[in-house]
């Protein structure tokens, strides 16, 4: 295990520099770590679609979709920052909440009372089987952070994430960004 943060809800996953799609320098905010497995959400991978293009309902909302991870693409997820417009989200880490009232969300868009950087939407997620992530950590394929925040999810520059991320990781993993996305163009 690269560094010593543990698995919890609410950490962050950082994919190392040459994993392949769909985790292709992802970064990923866990929502559930449960014994029965963990699920979360990739923040920086654009889906193409926006929310008006998948829900009949928001017919203007240009609000973007997010490929959450490989798991059933034909669902729709959402995470938020504003409890006190969105009831019933469970808050997964300080600040962020994962789902709530898709029928006050829907009046909110409508009304544009809610901004995008305080939602975002995801098509399927990202889950493991029991172990299976830590698994995965154990053979260096993720690093964990504790340090994603509010700021650093709902952040409208997705493309830098995954580097801004490792930064924030200190000295030791930083020369990781400088890594090519093909160690055969190296």
């Amino acid at each position: 295990m690269l560094n010593n943060i543990p698995l919890s809800t609410g950490c962050g996953l950082i994919a190392e520099p040459f994993m392949p799609d769909p985790f292709k320098r992802a970064v990923i905010l866990v929502t559930e770590y449960a014994e029965a497995g963990t699920m979360g959400f990739i923040l920086n991978h654009l889906s193409g679609f926006s929310l008006g293009e998948l829900l009949p309902d928001v017919p203007y909302s240009e609000i973007p979709v997010f490929i959450g991870g490989p798991v059933e693409n034909d669902t729709l997820h959402f995470i938020h920052c504003c409890p006190e417009k969105v009831n019933g989200g469970i808050e997964v880490t300080k600040g962020v909440f994962w789902g709530g009232d898709l029928n006050a969300v829907k009046e909110l868009i409508n009304s544009y009372t809610i901004k995008r950087n305080e939602i975002k939407f995801f098509s399927g997620y990202s889950g493991w089987d029991p172990r299976q992530l830590d698994n995965e950590i154990n053979e260096d394929s993720w690093l964990v952070t504790n340090k994603l925040n509010k700021k650093a999810i709902f952040n409208e520059n997705e493309g830098f994430l995954w580097r801004n991320e490792v930064v924030n990781l200190g000295k030791r993993f930083a020369h990781i960004v400088n890594f090519p996305e093909d160690p055969s163009y190296n």
